[in-house]
């Protein structure tokens, strides 16, 4: 999927609302639970419900191989059933690998060859040759993380320095002259809305993913205001606020519910902005 796609999408839905697809088996409802595979039924009901409202899915892995080789298949179900009902979906898988040589082909031909997600979270710190192998996939994504949404964050991303410039300032600095805006995005926090208005002029033309949104605390108005660009350039991701909305009979009408107050929060910055 290249940008203008994705863009196109985000008209078209007036939303710029990825969904995390962080499924944990102690916490779906319990009538799931005597399905073949509750994982799955639980995201086919997600999905099904939420798709009008998004643009995007962000299944972490983590969710998927803690169950082993059925949290895998699991996964596999999962973007095969968005690939098939929903292609126009744009589908992030959130593994955050980040290797060297052989490791690195072989992480990035499991998401984009084997799984056929379309993007892959890339951890940047051993530098280009561990991020390259992920860039040799046509349409094909790399959302490198540059300052994340975490308390931790501060440790390093933030506040170490290198050349005068913060560890994410130089992240961002060197990563762009690695891929154009047509296969590389960043991870932005949106606990650090004051840092997104600066890291708009650093990568002016990327897209942003941008987790915090929701139960982390992030502001979703300030994160629009500082982070839209002529193309949105924003993938805003909600997880749990929409997933676990309610464990009971009603989880799926409950997370549409409020994918939609998202969307309509979404629809009106980009009409303010002009991009509707």
């Amino acid at each position: 999927m290249n940008k203008s796609v994705l863009f196109r999408q985000i008209k078209q839905k007036r939303s710029f609302l990825c969904i995390g697809l962080d499924t944990e088996m102690e916490k779906l409802p319990k009538h799931l639970l005597s399905e073949g595979d509750p994982v799955f039924s639980f995201n086919k009901a997600i999905i099904d419900a939420t798709a009008q409202y998004a643009v995007a899915y962000k299944p972490n892995t983590a969710f998927y191989e803690v169950q082993g080789s059925k949290g895998w298949e699991s996964l596999e179900k999962t973007i095969k059933y968005l690939k098939i009902n929903y292609p126009q979906i744009f589908i992030i898988a959130d593994a955050k690998r980040g290797d060297i040589g052989n490791t690195s082909v072989n992480y990035a031909r499991a998401f984009f060859d084997h799984l056929d997600a379309d993007a892959l979270t890339v951890a940047p710190y051993m530098g280009f040759d561990s991020v390259s192998p992920f860039l040799d996939f046509d349409e094909k994504w790399v959302i490198l993380l540059a300052l994340t949404s975490n308390a931790g964050s501060q440790d390093f991303q933030y506040n170490c320095q290198t050349s005068g410039k913060r560890l994410f300032e130089e992240v961002l600095s060197k990563a762009k002259d690695w891929a154009t805006s047509e296969q590389l995005m960043f991870v932005v926090g949106a606990t650090h809305p004051e840092e997104i208005a600066a890291i708009r002029q650093l990568v002016p033309d990327y897209f942003l993913l941008v987790p915090g949104v929701g139960a982390q605390g992030g502001s979703l108005e300030a994160v629009a205001e500082n982070g839209l660009n002529d193309e949105c350039g924003l993938l805003v991701n909600s997880s749990r606020g929409i997933l676990y909305a309610s464990s009971q009979i009603d989880f799926a009408e409950r997370a549409a519910e409020e994918a939609r107050k998202l969307q309509a929060q979404m629809e009106k910055v980009l009409l303010q902005k002009a991009l509707l």
